[in-house]
């Protein structure tokens, strides 16, 4: 078991007959090479993000493999099921996760990635700082995009509440927005209680992080697989091209989404919002 930092399963290598024995030189050893099949590569953390809270990571596990026994001893964390299909073994039981299912663990759980089919799968992580403990949430997507009190309607744009306020968290809360071609995000808004990251993961576009109109700073493309961290206090407009553009978000702080709070963000009404 692992506790901040994540430990990868590393199958036994194999050790060959010694390449010359006496009684007086020890011998030398032959380790063969070995794959671990599950490798976790960090994206990023608070102190390389400007961020307060958030941490986010990726799993790649080739068919067959599986993680070691992991475990966060101070964070929260949602598993955002990407490519591929695993099984995420938590609390004595076992979740299957197929495309864009998620699935919350609680603070200092011990869990498990396993990959039993015969494609390689990938998994996106974030996690966030907590003081309690709360209870496995698994939210199937084939289920959740066909519920329409977990779907916001936006001009162009649709967003599913995976893991959303009515879920027992600290600071955790995510979902997806999916974009029709030619899109925007408006108005823009920005957040005195929040920080937040866009993963992308379908199609590519555009995005711009700043602070005022005067300083802003501009993210000219995004493809699939780039992030975008989101401090507070930054305006954070998406913008879809020709194909239609889809990522995760994942806020973690004050829990609320910005148009659940404010219902001039779902009417597309004002320049800006701050929340």
């Amino acid at each position: 078991m692992t506790s901040a930092s994540v430990k990868l399963a590393v199958q036994p290598a194999a050790i060959a007959e010694p390449i010359h024995k006496s009684d007086s030189v020890k011998p030398g050893t032959l380790f063969k090479a070995v794959s671990t099949g599950a490798v976790y590569t960090p994206r990023f953390t608070p102190e390389t993000a400007k961020l307060e809270w958030l941490s986010c990571g990726e799993y790649a596990l080739e068919a067959g493999a599986k993680t070691d026994v992991l475990s966060k001893a101070n964070d929260e964390t949602l598993l955002f099921m990407w490519k591929g299909s695993v099984e995420v073994s938590v609390g004595g039981k076992t979740y299957s996760l197929a495309a864009y299912d998620t699935i919350y663990i609680p603070r200092g759980a011990e869990f498990q990635i396993s990959n039993s089919t015969s494609e390689p799968a990938r998994v996106i992580e974030c996690s966030a700082t907590a003081e309690n403990v709360h209870p496995v949430h698994y939210s199937r997507f084939a289920e959740y995009s066909k519920r329409e009190d977990r779907i916001r309607h936006l001009a162009g744009k649709d967003v599913f509440m995976m893991f959303d306020v009515p879920e027992a968290a600290d600071k955790l809360i995510a979902g997806y927005t999916f974009f029709q071609s030619y899109q925007r995000s408006w108005p823009p808004h920005n957040h005195t209680d929040q920080e937040e990251t866009y993963i992308f993961i379908k199609g590519h576009g555009a995005m711009e992080v700043y602070e005022s109109p005067e300083k802003m700073c501009f993210v000219t493309s995004v493809n699939e697989g780039d992030l975008v961290t989101i401090p507070m206090m930054n305006y954070h407009p998406v913008f879809s091209q020709e194909s239609p553009l889809e990522f995760i978000w994942c806020i973690a702080g004050a829990r609320y989404w910005v148009g659940d709070k404010n219902k001039d963000f779902m009417d597309g009404k004002g320049d800006s919002i701050t929340t």
